[in-house]
């Protein structure tokens, strides 16, 4: 069963940010985000239950969610933000 979520970035000053993770290979074209009225990015994204890694892909560079749930580390050992689905 998915759940939606709802992701927000705040990057005003940015042209293009998308939403990558573990549930789209870390695509940055996948999942686009969309720019709000008071500078803020969003997106809906239905995901399934579990954890999930990711990251913000804002005019090409990965940041992490400071809004997180938690911080994990990839394959790399890099730091990546962490939400629980449940």
């Amino acid at each position: 069963m998915q759940k939606p979520i709802t992701f927000i970035c705040a990057a005003p000053e940015a042209r293009h940010v998308s939403l990558i993770g573990d549930f789209n290979d870390w695509h940055p074209n996948a999942h686009p985000m969309k720019r709000q009225p008071d500078g803020n990015w969003m997106l809906q994204m239905p995901l399934c239950h579990g954890h999930h890694h990711y990251l913000f892909y804002i005019d090409g560079h990965a940041k992490l969610d400071p809004r997180t749930q938690g911080i994990a580390r990839n394959e790399k050992h890099e730091k990546v933000s962490m939400i629980a689905v449940s």
